[in-house]
């Protein structure tokens, strides 16, 4: 149900009358917002429309504030495009996307790159806010990054238990998003941030890349953006290499083939997260890959594809055609198709979809994989045993 949810959400499409973004000069009326969390180039202005016919410009500095706002939220599981329309709104509303210092409040705010000087209170950058309030230091809430993570929250946030960021307010995909916002901002103007979501659309449509739709497998060679960075697909220290890359005994049939990926045995559940930013080709079950996801990816110019096997069924978190994120949560581990236990098959191969593969774990390290957050929860120890 709540994959159906967050699905119907990102489909949603605004009437043309709602937002008229241009980037650099009018491109016309937007449509439809994409289901793309992945950031392409970032455009020099965009204008648009406020609900209440009030025409805005933002410049890049704001823009690219924007992208930050959207690739963070894409790298934390349960924010989704939903989310990053109620922090894009939040943060437009708080600061029109800037990053504020307030000198009055705390001289060494100005120290830290900024785009201007306010005085609310002793609020602080894109969301405003509040060292006193707890929501960080005075370096931290300088920091843009820092702050989307704070407003977004959730267990791994790092204002998590108090204050709430949106993940930890009950029931948020059902709200309004400007009521979303609210809930989270605590402001005493709680009407003003519904004015602000068509500008939020307006720039998710400009500065990310659409995504086809429709499920199952497309593997058509549409654009893919080149990646930001490469993670390791599994949590540090949640994982044991069971099985690498190369020929071995089959398990099932004891003969000598060829193993195609490697296998890192997990706990069943443990989160696995995309390798880079890239596009899904594949969200499908088969008898012999169990549940099985493919990425498409360009690194260093290259496209690249990403393999993630083993899968149960209800354990897809991604559709064909969907744009990821480097980090995103896109399924957890588990042990269908011809596995012998819980683990993830990884397989990587260079020149995309259907090329040779290579060793993955190598090919991780060689690309300086960063590792993933380690503190998703566990159900048990790793089976040493696993393997296909």
């Amino acid at each position: 149900m709540k994959k159906l949810l967050i699905l119907g959400l990102v489909l949603l499409c605004l009437g043309p009358s709602v937002a008229i973004v241009s980037v650099g000069a009018l491109l016309g009326p937007v449509l439809c917002i994409t289901g793309s969390l992945t950031v392409g180039p970032i455009p020099d202005s965009l204008t648009a429309t406020t609900a209440d016919g009030t025409q805005v410009t933002l410049d890049r500095k704001q823009l690219t504030h924007a992208a930050t706002v959207i690739t963070t939220g894409a790298g934390i599981p349960g924010v989704g495009q939903p989310g990053v329309r109620v922090a894009l709104t939040a943060g437009l509303t708080e600061s029109r996307l800037r990053m504020l210092a307030n000198t009055g409040a705390y001289p060494e705010s100005g120290s830290f790159p900024n785009d201007g000087d306010a005085s609310d209170h002793d609020s602080l950058g894109i969301f405003q806010m509040r060292p006193q309030a707890g929501w960080g230091t005075v370096a931290e809430l300088m920091d843009p990054v820092y702050q989307s993570r704070a407003f977004y929250g959730g267990p791994d946030g790092p204002n998590f238990p108090t204050p709430r960021g949106l993940l930890d307010i009950p029931g948020w995909q059902q709200m309004d998003p400007g009521a979303a916002a609210q809930a989270v901002e605590v402001s005493a103007y709680p009407d003003r941030y519904r004015n602000w979501l068509p500008v939020a659309d307006a720039i998710l449509t400009a500065l990310t890349t659409p995504a086809s739709s429709g499920g199952g497998s497309t593997n058509g060679p549409g654009p893919v953006p080149e990646t930001s960075r490469i993670v390791f697909p599994l949590p540090e220290g949640t994982y044991t290499s069971t099985d690498s890359f190369g020929w071995r005994t089959d398990p099932f049939t004891g003969e000598r083939e060829f193993h195609s990926g490697s296998d890192l045995a997990a706990a069943d559940g443990t989160p696995i997260s995309a390798i880079a930013d890239g596009r899904v080709t594949v969200a499908e079950f088969s008898a012999g890959w169990g549940g099985l996801i493919i990425l498409e990816h360009t690194v260093q110019g290259e496209r690249v594809a990403s393999y993630y096997a083993h899968m149960w069924q209800d354990g897809i978190y991604v559709t064909a055609g969907e744009t990821v994120g480097a980090g995103q949560h896109i399924g957890d581990v588990g042990s269908s198709g011809r596995s012998t236990g819980a683990h993830l098959h990884i397989e990587i191969r260079p020149g995309g979809q259907g090329q040779p593969p290579v060793d993955a774990v190598d090919w991780l390290a060689q690309h300086g994989a960063v590792a993933t957050d380690s503190s998703a929860p566990r159900q048990g120890g790793c089976q040493i045993g696993a393997g296909s």
